[in-house]
């Protein structure tokens, strides 16, 4: 049973205009979100304390959190750590506030309700290290996708490589936006999706891309839109099988993975949908709005030369 029939034709092209309405409304819904909301950062990027608590059983989080509301921590972070046994509390940085003093009172709000928890660890991220984080990952992200375009240049052709690294941006802003709309916390394991999800958006585009470059060659009396509309056909099948096992893989992590991963999953599961639809609506549809051809993939020299190869033979 195939997922995709061998001889499907589905106009991906006619379709573009409805894709560019829709990727601009995603767009500017993202740049409001920014400018009303901004990113809720977490302790990695704000400076904090992270506490970690172990109990002799298992406790429901509900009780651990309103410990600490009674305690003065109401805006506490508290999730499972690896085990129900096991809790992490993040609490924000405040001025004049000693990580040891901290710790000491969120201890005594806790064994208050539960005298049998017992302190496993503790951690201070200072508002420095926090702003250097914030630096490095927009700069981590910057590099990347500066490199990936200078590869894209060189394997394929500046039309294509600008419609990969568009593609890339409006994978990555939309996630951001979600994240900005819904309050969701931003920290260095949804930095580390969101790398992910930028290598996984090109990877789509690329086999794209490839199967294009084969068809400008194979179907010379072809129009641009018609070998961009059968090379998207071509790898329908393989995109949505990948997406669809990519998808059910993350489902998995964020119902199963405990609160810890929810912001890595989250994050991978926005990319992943987004960037499947990038990779078929946004990436080809804007080269072919730029007017790539068969010339832009293969100069004439280049065709004199296979053409005199293949006359050797």
């Amino acid at each position: 049973m195939r997922l995709i029939k061998p001889n499907t034709s589905i106009d991906f092209v006619s379709y573009g205009k409805y894709a560019v309405i829709f990727s601009a409304l995603l767009v500017l819904v993202t740049f409001v979100s920014f400018s009303m909301e901004k990113l809720t950062f977490g302790v990695d990027f704000t400076g904090g304390v992270v506490v970690e608590v172990g109990y002799p059983d298992a406790v429901p989080l509900e009780d651990v959190r309103g410990a600490l509301a009674e305690g003065g921590y109401p805006d506490a972070t508290v999730q499972h750590f690896g085990a129900s046994d096991a809790v992490m509390i993040r609490l924000a940085s405040e001025e004049g506030a000693e990580s040891s003093e901290v710790s000491t009172q969120v201890m005594q709000a806790l064994q208050g309700q539960n005298s049998q928890a017992e302190l496993r660890r503790v951690e201070f991220v200072g508002p420095q290290v926090g702003d250097e984080l914030v630096n490095k990952g927009g700069l981590a992200l910057l590099y990347t996708v500066i490199a990936i375009l200078i590869y894209v240049i060189v394997r394929f052709h500046w039309k294509l490589a600008a419609g990969a690294v568009t593609a890339l941006v409006h994978d990555v802003l939309i996630t951001l936006g979600v994240f900005s709309l819904f309050h969701l916390d931003f920290d260095l394991t949804v930095l580390a999706a969101l790398l992910a999800v930028i290598g996984y958006s090109l990877n789509d585009t690329i086999v794209v891309y490839d199967r294009i470059r084969e068809n400008f060659r194979r179907m010379r009396k072809a129009t641009p839109a018609e070998v961009v509309n059968a090379s998207i056909n071509q790898t329908l099948a393989r995109t949505l099988m990948t997406s669809g096992t990519t998808i059910l893989t993350l489902l998995a992590l964020f119902f199963l993975g405990g609160e810890i991963i929810h912001g890595f999953a989250t994050a991978l599961l926005i990319g992943v949908l987004i960037g499947t639809y990038s990779s078929i609506f946004v990436a080809s549809a804007l080269a072919l709005r730029l007017d790539i051809n068969s010339h832009d993939l293969f100069p004439p020299k280049e065709e004199d030369a296979e053409k005199a190869a293949r006359a050797t033979r």
